[in-house]
């Protein structure tokens, strides 16, 4: 106990105890190794061919972050969270720019709700986490996270090409700066609703972002669903929602969301997406859990032809201990249109698969 005290006082300048302050560190380190068909190291479409890597988040991102709380007295409470993903192959953080890149905020907690401002996820994104087949594994690969949470828009000819929102990047808004977050729990209900600033100087809409969120939980199933409105510098709305179910069958759990989104890119151009997806969980035996998910995407954008691809993930973990788990994963996907495109003038493959063999440990 005296070292943990010691720890977290270098880490945080402060002379308290975890126990006493409420704060706590933690994290999350998952690597495996890779191996690809049709696909780069990145996951990017290839003429056909195999490639090897070692990859870091694939079953759940590699992070590390503080979070804590005070009691204020009255059932109030005071809150923060600071997170940063990893690349834990390389050692680097996830964004170079910033050192908490997936959440920095503070708040306050009530008996009447929760209001954080900071840099946080986007009501798209709490709308997932209870309904995605794959309960958000995999994000860089994970259609919903990627098209449905709008992590990656620079994707091929549908590529959005500005930034919508205060997102702090042209191609992912999954996550907003300067964004004021309320949320609410009555019985199985619970509603949010988040305003982000642009903070263009004369400008009161360009870079901001609003929308609004429900979801409903019974112990067998729940429904969750948000929409959003991010609007770019000039104005151009980029309007997005998501709509998800989750059932549970004894040991089975079945989970299904549709999501679409729709963006003016420029005069009498747009760009529309849809993700409809699909999946079941069920224990192998004892400490196995064996996932598998189906995505479909659609797109459509001015003066290209129609593209997507479906793309289906088969996830087996072990669990070896309460924080470390190994497992296996493999993915199929099959391109749509012109969607695989070409590298080096030559024609990618239309199909790309890959196996992964990983471990993860939780702290």
């Amino acid at each position: 106990m005296r070292h943990s005290c010691m720890f977290t006082a270098l880490l945080l300048a402060s002379g308290a105890c975890p126990a006493q302050s409420g704060i706590d560190l933690y994290g999350i380190v998952d690597v495996g190794v890779r191996s690809l068909n049709g696909l780069s190291a990145n996951n990017t479409p290839l003429p056909s061919g195999t490639t090897h890597s070692l990859s870091s988040g694939v079953d759940n991102t590699s992070r590390w972050g503080i979070r804590g709380q005070e009691s204020l007295g009255g059932g109030w409470k005071a809150v923060l969270r600071l997170e940063g993903g990893i690349n834990a192959d390389t050692g680097s953080s996830a964004k170079s720019d910033r050192l908490f890149d997936r959440q920095a905020w503070v708040g306050l907690d009530s008996p009447y709700g929760t209001v954080a401002l900071g840099r946080q996820p986007t009501l798209l994104s709490d709308a997932l986490l209870p309904v995605d087949p794959l309960g958000k594994r995999f994000a860089s690969f994970n259609p919903n996270i990627n098209i449905a949470g709008l992590s990656n828009t620079k994707f091929g000819t549908h590529a959005f090409g500005t930034q919508y929102g205060p997102s702090g990047y042209a191609d992912n808004f999954y996550r907003l700066d300067n964004t004021l977050k309320y949320t609410a729990t009555v019985g199985p209900w619970q509603a949010r609703a988040a305003y982000s600033f642009g903070e263009v100087p004369g400008e009161t809409a360009a870079l901001s972002s609003h929308g609004v969120a429900l979801a409903y939980q019974q112990p067998a199933w729940s429904v969750s669903g948000a929409t959003m409105q991010f609007r770019s510098r000039d104005g151009l709305p980029l309007d997005a929602w998501s709509l998800g179910a989750a059932l549970k069958l004894d040991a089975w759990q079945f989970k299904a969301n549709l999501a679409r989104n729709h963006t003016d890119t420029g005069p009498a151009r747009s760009v529309q997406q849809r993700v409809l997806s699909a999946g079941v969980s069920h224990p192998a035996g004892p400490g196995v859990l064996v996932t598998a998910a189906w995505y479909g995407v659609r797109r459509a954008a001015t003066g290209f032809v129609d593209d997507g691809f479906d793309r289906e993930f088969l996830f087996i973990e072990k669990s070896l201990a309460p924080r470390t788990t190994a497992y296996v994963e493999a993915d199929y996907t099959t391109w749509r249109g012109d969607a695989a495109g070409l590298t080096a003038s030559r024609t990618n493959d239309r199909h790309g698969a890959a196996l992964t063999l990983g471990l993860m440990q939780k702290f």
